[in-house]
């Protein structure tokens, strides 16, 4: 599979076409970016690692019976993927408290939830990704009721299968954000999981081993990224 004319840039990838028209390639940047792009950096080997991190667990997914856009890893920082049309909702899944839901509601970090935690925002960096219920949504005719339901419904699984995955490699899943795509009449799971868009927890210590190092000038940024991409692709 061989990447062609650039289709799309975004702050973290950039997506290519290919000889077939239903996959392009999504080539992972070290770019990074946080709080609506006002801080800007690079984290060396974050595009290597969200790739192949990506990869790991789409794959994972993919075996548990989770449809996704992901196609076959093509090199290191490279993969290919259905070409889907990005459904503009953005799906974040909460088990604990911590980061714009503490700031929204006023309540203390780490509270653990009883049950997730399901919000729907705005996919629109122009209005800083908005929170939206389910009747903006249909109102705006952003996704159906049908699709809703169905995001909603895939968001829980993946949530119960990653924090399974995550739990054996002692490792909590804070919360974490997804993206989905229509392909050929079926919502198919799309964009990336990677320590860009999940919030992990060292179990015991709550030591960060995601972006909030970036974010918060944590240190250790690009050895965090190194060491979750070294835990995930050997469990």
């Amino acid at each position: 599979m061989k990447k062609a004319e650039k289709l799309y840039e975004g702050k973290a990838k950039i997506v290519f076409t290919t000889e077939d028209p239903d996959v392009v390639v999504q080539h992972f940047k070290d770019d990074a970016t946080a709080f609506d792009g006002v801080k800007k950096g690079s984290i060396s080997g974050k595009g290597v690692a969200n790739n192949q991190i990506s990869s790991r667990l789409f794959t994972l997914l993919e075996k548990s019976g989770i449809p996704t856009h992901f196609v076959e890893r093509l090199s290191d920082n490279e993969m290919a993927v259905k070409k889907v049309e990005i459904v503009p909702v953005e799906v974040v899944i909460r088990n604990v408290s911590t980061g714009s839901l503490c700031r929204r509601y006023g309540v203390k970090e780490g509270i653990e939830f009883g049950s997730p935690i399901v919000e729907f925002y705005y996919k629109s960096d122009e209005l800083h990704d908005p929170l939206m219920n389910e009747d903006h949504i249909i109102a705006f005719k952003f996704a159906s009721r049908k699709e809703i339901d169905r995001m909603r419904e895939m968001g829980l699984q993946i949530n119960t299968l990653l924090r399974e995955f995550f739990s054996s490699i002692g490792i909590n899943l804070i919360d974490f954000k997804l993206e989905f795509g229509r392909f050929k009449g079926e919502l198919l799971l799309a964009d990336e999981i990677s320590p860009d868009t999940c919030r992990f927890w060292e179990r015991g210590t709550n030591r960060k081993l995601d972006k909030d190092r970036f974010r918060f000038d944590l240190g250790d940024v690009e050895s965090t990224y190194n060491e979750m991409l070294e835990k995930i692709t050997k469990a």
